[in-house]
């Protein structure tokens, strides 16, 4: 008898993995491969979706000869994926109609503003659980209609499709022109601003506003089930899951019961709390979003506070200002002063996401002395991250009603030590990282085991879950309160900076 894997597809911003995971929950093999950027003009973020296909096709046969195993051994396989990032493709011929516009993508600024005097948030809020932002899916496709000739009556007759990457990667594996699925997933799709959030339906009144076609649109389906099989790719292999990244992330974290939370740190950051079966509203600057749904089971919710600058920070201090040459020296420069000097970072780069969502928003250094060191800027690169973290869970607290107790962290920058401390002192819970710290993949991962039986239930896969290391907070009280007063104080001078157009 041979041993049997799950296979993960982690499709992200800024490459695609494909990574095989045991029955215990262990990384068994990992392929990788990076895919360009394309930046045509000031705050425009595209991809090629037909690069990240044949990335797909070139890592997945390499998962599996690292390992020496054939597809026969998969039991399923689990998407995860950049969430809003829109694909718009021909249903006959398969080719996107344009460059895939990517959720960091800022074009529809003037577009989400009109919108917004049109309706209002409320409007959005009370349908799709979130306020009208350039972060989602609507707004592009709007865009789009307007700018690409004879697109609307395209998606009109059923000739171009649209999705986010899931939609897009399932579609090819299943047959593409030849009788492809077309769907999605529920968190993908509560997205998109389309999707009602309580029905898991398209939303009729979003669809009219937004002027979309229904015939467009896939079908809505659960994260977790079993929607086919692979032609491409995988023949014969079943594709059993598809969830958002985040969404991934919680399941791979299994937080699994309300009052749970993680947060994933890379070039932003992604704080969600599983709220249980029904949402919950935020009236602090929070998403309410789809956590997951198993099969039949009740729709699990989840409030989310995105981060947009925190990876991305000490990208920038280290290409931009070159104050250090590798990512991990931050920490050693960070640890040659006791704190930031009374210096503070805005990272406002675009804007403020969660819980502000303020686009007229831009950095800001504070605090500057003369007594100010790199070490002291280093460490206020870092705190930026305690400190923004610190505002969403404030914001969650206030929504959900139950302060949170522990904080799951996940990603890259969950290396770093000292920043890792620090989220313990301002949060004042402790933080804890697993031994598998790839959870995006390993919540795709789960959810397609748990799909088809690999896994029997929920509790099964807690028992996978297990602790690498651990922050206890240890900062003075007053210490705290007093310099996260100086850090709101800083964010209120970041605001505002960015003027309205004025009309011609």
């Amino acid at each position: 008898m041979f041993e049997r894997y799950v296979m993960s597809i982690d499709q992200g911003t800024a490459s695609t993995r494909c990574i095989l995971f045991d029955h215990k929950g262990r990384l068994v093999s990992v392929a990788q491969r990076e895919h360009r950027q394309y930046f045509p003009r000031p705050g425009w973020a595209e991809h090629d979706a037909v690069e990240i296909w044949r990335n797909l096709e070139r890592v997945v046969p390499r998962a599996l000869a690292d390992v020496g195993i054939s597809a026969e051994q998969i039991v399923a396989v689990g998407i995860a994926n950049q969430r809003e990032t829109t694909v718009v493709w021909d249903r006959r011929t398969g080719a996107p109609v344009c460059h895939a516009i990517t959720w960091q993508d800022t074009r529809t600024s003037a577009l989400v503003e009109e919108l917004r005097r049109a309706a209002g948030d409320d409007y959005f809020r009370e349908r799709c659980s979130v306020p009208i932002a350039t972060y989602f899916s609507a707004p592009r496709l709007r865009w789009l209609f307007d700018h690409v000739d004879g697109l609307h009556e395209r998606a009109e007759r059923g000739d171009v499709l649209f999705g986010t990457m899931e939609s897009w990667l399932i579609w090819n594996l299943t047959g593409g022109p030849d009788g492809g699925l077309h769907i999605t997933d529920a968190t993908n799709a509560s997205r998109t601003m389309l999707m009602n959030t309580r029905t898991l339906t398209w939303d009729e009144d979003l669809l009219a506003f937004f002027g979309i076609p229904h015939a467009m649109l896939p079908e809505i389906r659960s994260s977790a089930e079993s929607y086919g099989v692979a032609r491409a790719v995988l023949p014969g292999v079943r594709i059993a899951a598809a969830l958002g990244d985040q969404q991934a992330a919680l399941f791979g974290q299994t937080c699994f019961a309300p009052g749970e939370a993680k947060c994933t740190y890379g070039t932003g950051s992604f704080l969600l709390l599983n709220t249980g079966t029904s949402p919950v509203r935020s009236r602090h600057g929070l998403l309410t979003t789809v956590g997951y749904k198993i099969k039949d089971e009740p729709t699990v919710y989840a409030l989310e506070g995105p981060i947009a600058v925190t990876g991305s920070l000490v990208q920038w201090f280290r290409d931009g200002l070159g104050l250090i040459s590798s990512a991990p020296e931050i920490e050693t420069l960070a640890r040659t002063v006791e704190d930031s000097g009374g210096c503070y970072i805005v990272p406002a780069f675009s804007g403020l996401f969660a819980p502000h969502w303020r686009s007229d928003a831009r950095g800001i250094i504070v605090g500057l002395t003369s007594y100010i060191t790199k070490g002291h800027l280093a460490r206020a690169v870092l705190e930026a991250t305690g400190w923004q973290t610190r505002e969403v869970v404030d914001a969650m607290n206030a929504d959900f009603g139950l302060p949170l107790k522990v904080l799951k962290v996940d990603g890259g920058m969950t290396t770093n030590n000292l920043l890792m401390q620090f989220l313990a002192d301002v949060l004042d819970v402790p933080v804890m990282r697993p031994m598998v710290t790839e959870t995006v993949s390993l919540g795709a991962a789960y959810a397609a085991g748990l799909a088809v039986g690999y896994w029997p239930d929920l509790e099964g896969l807690r028992r996978n879950w297990h602790r690498a290391a651990q922050w206890m907070p240890a900062m003075d009280p007053r210490r705290r309160e007093t310099e996260y007063e100086d850090w709101q104080r800083a964010v209120e001078r970041s605001l505002g900076w960015v003027r309205p157009p004025t009309s011609a």
